[in-house]
This record gives structure tokens, sequence and C-alpha cells, in this order.
């Protein structure tokens, strides 16, 4: 052991401030080695010793559990002497009772008139409050993590309530579909559907909600009931659209608002023995379709210019008949994909026109192939797709 100066020890010397003692932090004063030299009552009470059996008698590491020992041996003493002082580091004291006290440790060393290290001061801060804070706080982010689990789960299950569990069978005629998920934290309000409607003809629909969560949930289980029952005695797609739209009207809320959608209705009507497609689509504000002919022409719908669904009393709507015929593709979508930001200082928009190119250059020759070129585009842009995007697809084979 090196010797201890007696002036060290000189009661004299030692400081008997009030303020000093009774500090609502603990202070101790040890020689570089660690042996303690100095300590007040506040630190004394702390740990339940007299100062007697610590002054001159017992190391700082000594006060440590086994692993504030280590560390303080390892990393806290070398690094305190290379840059002279270190602050709020979390130890843990033990007492004469054994139990254990958490605190923040701030020290810094005194150099002698020759510049080598002399003393060492050292600010001790009572942790407990702030241990029992943390553990609150940890374990109030467990439960939220838990609870965003369960929302999640419930959210899943919402979602998978609002789309068809698979796309039925249809004669002449392959189909496919896709749903992307911007985030499984809210419900999306991107829709599609694929059903029986009068003898002969099925109904088909894909659409886009405006909001997301619960609302647009209900919204999206209106408009597929409505359409579904709809379809039933309406020949007319614009007809079928219009119902919908008086059915949204009436659910206003208390604001007034009506809730609103863009939205594409259509009967398709197929002929096994020629197979040809005959297809009648209206739209309510909703992006066109893109239509790729067996002979690898590609293009967008006349549907452009209907008003939304659900927003007037009287929308205009836009109709178009055409027929697929063998090796021709109908693709739906939904304006997530054409919003999508695209990587780069301008972040700019992936656009209708880049749509259509990506398509044209994959060639699709099966529904899925169509829905396959579209889901390369969102695996593309990544972070970008910040909307809910529905897909559906429809091939007459060769």
């Amino acid at each position: 052991m090196t010797a201890t100066p007696d002036r060290i020890f000189d009661p004299g010397l030692r400081h008997g401030d009030m303020l000093y003692e009774n500090a609502p932090c603990g202070f101790l004063t040890t020689l570089p080695d660690g042996r303690i030299t100095d300590v007040n009552r506040t630190l004394t009470d702390w740990l339940g010793y007299p100062s007697d059996d610590l002054v001159g008698k017992r190391y700082f590491s000594d006060l440590l559990s086994v692993g504030g020992r280590i560390y303080h041996e390892t990393h806290y003493a070398p690094l305190l002497l290379v840059q002279g002082h270190i602050n709020g580091i979390a130890l843990e004291l033990v007492r004469a009772d054994r139990t254990r006290l958490p605190v923040l440790a701030a020290s810094v060393v005194e150099s002698d008139a020759e510049g080598r290290p002399a003393l060492i001061r050292t600010m001790l801060f009572d942790a407990r409050e702030r241990r029992a804070y943390e553990s609150e706080l940890l374990r109030a982010r467990r439960e939220a993590e838990l609870e965003r689990e369960r929302l999640r789960a419930v959210n899943t299950t919402l979602q998978a309530t609002l789309l068809p569990p698979s796309l039925p069978e249809v004669p002449g005629l392959e189909v496919d579909a896709y749903y992307h998920i911007a985030s499984p934290d809210e419900v999306g309000g991107d829709f599609y559907d694929l059903f029986p409607a009068r003898a002969g003809t099925w109904g088909l629909f894909l659409g886009d909600v405006c909001g997301k969560g619960a609302r647009a949930a209900a919204v999206t289980s209106i408009v597929r009931y409505t359409l579904r029952a709809a379809a039933v005695y309406e020949t007319d797609p614009s007809a079928a659209l219009r119902t919908l739209n008086t059915t949204l009207l009436d659910e206003r809320d208390s604001s007034a608002r009506a809730p609103f959608c863009t939205l594409a209705f259509g009967t398709v009507a197929p002929d096994p023995a020629s197979g040809r497609i005959d297809i009648r689509l209206a739209s309510g504000g909703h992006p066109p379709p893109i239509l790729v002919r067996a002979d690898g022409s590609i293009g967008y719908l006349p549907t452009v210019g209907g008003q939304l669904i659900g927003m007037l009393p009287a929308p205009r709507l836009v109709e178009h008949a055409f027929a697929l015929r063998p090796g021709d593709t109908l693709l739906l979508y939904t304006d997530g994909v054409s919003e999508a930001l695209v990587s780069g200082e301008t972040r700019e928009r992936f656009g209708e026109e880049r749509l259509l190119d990506h398509v044209r250059a994959s060639k699709p020759a099966t529904a899925a192939e169509a829905v396959g070129a579209v889901c390369e585009v969102l695996g593309t842009l990544g972070e970008g797709v910040q909307d809910d995007v529905a897909l559906l697809a429809l091939h007459a084979p060769r």
C-alpha cells in the first residue's frame, strides 16, 4: 500500500460545512489508488457505515458490487486518469446490510503542483427513483409493444374480412390479385372483388376509400356488400355505382361529410365458345385500367374523367365497353403505385407513364405475370410506396 500523508486525515482539514455534510448527494474523496480519505454524512447514512470504518481503511472499489468493481478497474479508473474527469456512470454500492444502492457517479481528478494526480473527488447520486422510472418505462414499452402486436393482429383479421378469401374460377378466364399493405398498424382503404352476378355474368370492382383505419374498413364493407347486391338486379355498371353513391351519401357523419372513394366497377360476360370476354366497365374518379393486347400493344382504357363516389348527389361517371380476346390481359390497380415516390433528390411521383412503360417492358402473357410486373415495381420503390395498393388482373387464355 502507498503511504498516506497525515494531513489527509487531519480533522482540522476535514470539510465540516453543513452543506457538504448534508448535501442531497454523496461526496467521496480518494487517493489516486482509490483509498478513501473523506466522505460526507449523506454517503455514510446511505451505506450504513460510520465514517471511521471507511476513511483510510477501504478503497472506493470495496464499496461496489462485483460487476461494479470489474467495470471500475477496467473502464472507470483508467478513463478517469486519462481524461481527468468522468460523468454519469451507473454503479451499484453495497451497503453494510448487503443490500444494493444504485447510483450515478461523477469524478474529477485534482493534480498537485507538478501536474500529477493527487486526489479524486467523486459525487454519487441516489438513482433508486431513476431506476424505478426506467423499470416503469420499460414495462410501459413492453405493454405498448404487446398492444401494438395485438392491434396488428386485429387489423390483419379485419383486413382479411374486407377482401375475398380467394378468387372464383371464371370459365374462359384467368384471374389474379394482390394486396400490398403500406402499414400493418392501420387497416387499409383499398379493396377488390370478383363474384358471380346475374346468370352468365360476373361482377368485378376495385377501388380506394379515402382514409384509413376503422372508418375506412366500415366504408369498404358498405361498398362491397352494396355492389354485390346491386350487381344482381342492375345490368348497367353505372347504375350500380349510382346506387352505391346514394348509399354512401346516406352515411353522412355528424360533420355532414359522407365517406367517398374512387372506384371501377364492371360486368364480365365470358363466351367459352369463342374465348371472347365482353366487359362493361364504369369508373368514378378511378385511375384507368391497363389493357395489354395479344399482339403486344398496350394502353390505358378511356375511363378518365369520372367523379368520386359518395361526394356528389349525381356524380359524372365514365363507362367503356370492350372485349378481351384470346391473349389479352386487363390490369386494374389503385393509385398507391402511381403516386409512390421515386428515390432521389426530387422525390417525384412514379406516375402513370412509368407504370405503363414497365408493364410494356414486362410483356405479361398471363394474369399472374401482369400482377407480378407491378409487384416488381413495388419492390423497387421500397419505402417510396406510402399507400396501400390493390391489383386485379384478368386474362383471356389463347
